[in-house]
């Protein structure tokens, strides 16, 4: 299914559980503007189709425990396919890294971290991080306050 295939309504449908996904299907027809069963099925095609990739619970990182959020822009020795591939798998491997993009321009890859305190961070970041055998280097920004916390596409 493709951006154009989407009409109005699944638009809407979209907007509604990215605002909030545990509402029910008879609720969110409600907000969409029709019935209940024509939009379950609007619904399982979107998840079907990828769209929809899941429902999650955002949890407030800082109440659990977790206060730190920081970002690692990493830049390997050599960017062969294999090295790229390689290292991405990593990070699968690594709690504390929570997202991770392959970005363009000074650095190869871009990883969201979230650890309990700065010594938890700055053990991964020395002991697991930069001691990857593709690694070459690590720039690390800490974060101060989130600002803007969306869903992560506009509709």
């Amino acid at each position: 299914m493709l951006r154009a295939e989407l009409d109005a309504i699944d638009i809407k449908i979209l907007r509604e559980l990215q605002r909030d996904g545990r509402m029910t299907n008879v609720e969110l027809a409600d907000r969409v503007g029709i019935s209940a069963p024509p939009c379950l099925r609007r619904v399982r095609k979107l998840e079907e189709a990828g769209i929809i990739e899941g429902y999650h619970a955002m949890l407030n990182s800082p109440k659990l425990g977790f206060d730190l959020v920081a970002f690692c822009m990493v830049g390997l020795k050599h960017q062969s396919e294999a090295n790229l591939k390689a290292f991405a798998g990593a990070t699968a491997e690594w709690p504390l890294v929570r997202q991770a993009w392959m970005v363009s321009g000074d650095s190869d890859f871009l990883l969201h971290c979230v650890a309990e305190n700065l010594t938890r961070f700055q053990d991964f970041v020395i002991e697991v991080l930069t001691a990857n055998e593709h690694v070459d280097t690590v720039r690390t920004m800490l974060t101060i306050r989130q600002v803007k916390k969306l869903g992560l596409v506009e509709l």
